[in-house]
């Protein structure tokens, strides 16, 4: 039976819209901002921000010449002046209980404490090492990720714990990031994948490359995507992890990996990643904020050819759409993100950005355009 050539064209027409609204839809419901971005001369202690961290109204952004704390629209800095261990800010904590801030730098351990700060290092504690590339609270325990291991500090005894090669799987203890819950603590080992500490059993577990290649994917989701991580989270039971090359889930029995050619990945080249749930997950790249939702993408940045505003949505066919806007994060090169509410606070190599979320269709009202696929191309394609 032969079919009419105007039929078959109608049903490439009504495959095309089907796939077209699908795009659409999934488009809007990704979240949408209008950012405002904070320098120098905003009164930010230094333009190169490596972390954030929002404490309510509080912000707080470690950069390389020091700890802001951004309060009613003005800037308070911290320098070694002030009684900060070291100028560079590497990483941010906040003990929720006691409202004690810590702060990982390259010279040793700062806790912020009622305006008071005491400094922790190799001399005067159990610290393991001066850099601390990561810091978390778990309860009473502060873990610590520093360039020769890891660190646990018990602020109710004063007590310290190190971990390293020869108590932990650990084979490289340059250990870069740590994500610590009730039941477990994971660290991201730098060259030596993932580690893992059950509270419960005081036992710990290593997770590597299984194809053992240091630059090529070969078993893509039978386990960690690649040795050189950089970041952790994990939230509501499920294990996030961020490296140089891709980024991974895990959730207990099964791994699932992203990669720049699969995904809306910008790039495989990941800087920090933070879950907000099971399903739902930021990732910091060198090429712009990524959100994935547990089956489309966003990516907000500067365009990297014109620099100008820009967000990519990429549904779960794979279909890739340029959304209108008017205002993008500091710079591509993201180095950390946290949340107030629905707007989030996104450190950068040039600036912090402030993403305050829209909740209708644009970011100032008007209508707003989008770029897609022609349809004559996408019919060809099928």
């Amino acid at each position: 039976m032969k079919i009419n050539p105007s039929i078959r064209f109608a049903s490439l027409v009504a495959v095309f819209a089907v796939s077209l609204s699908a795009l659409l839809a999934g488009a809007q419901d990704m979240p949408r901002f209008r950012w405002e971005n904070f320098s120098v001369a905003s009164g930010l202690p230094n333009d190169h921000v490596f972390c954030v961290l929002v404490e309510g109204n509080r912000i707080w952004a470690g950069t390389e010449n020091g700890l802001g704390l951004y309060e009613n629209g003005t800037w308070k800095v911290f320098r070694p002046a002030d009684g900060l261990a070291h100028q560079a800010v590497l990483s941010l904590a906040l003990d929720k209980r006691t409202g004690d801030l810590w702060v990982g730098t390259m010279g040793g351990l700062s806790r912020i404490s009622a305006g008071r700060i005491d400094n922790f290092t190799q001399l005067n504690s159990g610290l393991s090492n001066d850099i601390v590339y990561g810091v978390g609270v778990q309860g009473d325990f502060v873990w610590a990720a520093t360039a020769a291991g890891a660190s646990r500090f018990n602020t109710r005894t004063g007590q310290w714990s190190l971990f390293n090669e020869r108590n932990t799987p650990m084979y490289e203890i340059w250990t870069y990031a740590v994500s610590p819950a009730e039941d477990k603590v994971y660290y991201a080992v730098w060259g030596g994948g993932v580690l893992e500490y059950d509270v419960k059993t005081e036992h710990w577990k290593d997770y590597n490359d299984p194809d053992g290649e240091t630059e090529l994917v070969l078993m893509k989701d039978q386990g960690l995507i690649h040795e050189i991580t950089t970041s952790v989270s994990y939230v509501d039971k499920i294990l996030w992890v961020a490296t140089y090359f891709g980024a991974s889930r895990y959730d207990g029995r099964y791994w699932h990996n992203f990669l720049k050619k699969d995904s809306g990945l910008p790039s495989n080249f990941l800087n920090q990643i933070k879950g907000v749930d099971g399903n739902r997950a930021w990732f910091s790249t060198d090429k712009g904020l990524a959100y994935y939702d547990g089956a489309n993408w966003a990516v907000y940045r500067p365009a990297l050819d014109t620099h100008k505003p820009e967000m990519l949505v990429r549904d779960a066919s794979g279909y890739v759409k340029k959304i209108a806007v008017q205002s993008a994060p500091a710079h591509n090169y993201i180095l950390g993100v946290d949340f107030q509410g629905d707007d989030l606070w996104v450190a950068t190599a040039k600036g912090l950005s402030h993403g305050i979320r829209q909740h209708d269709s644009n970011e100032h009202g008007s209508k707003e355009t989008a770029e897609a696929m022609p349809a004559r191309k996408l019919i060809q394609q099928k």
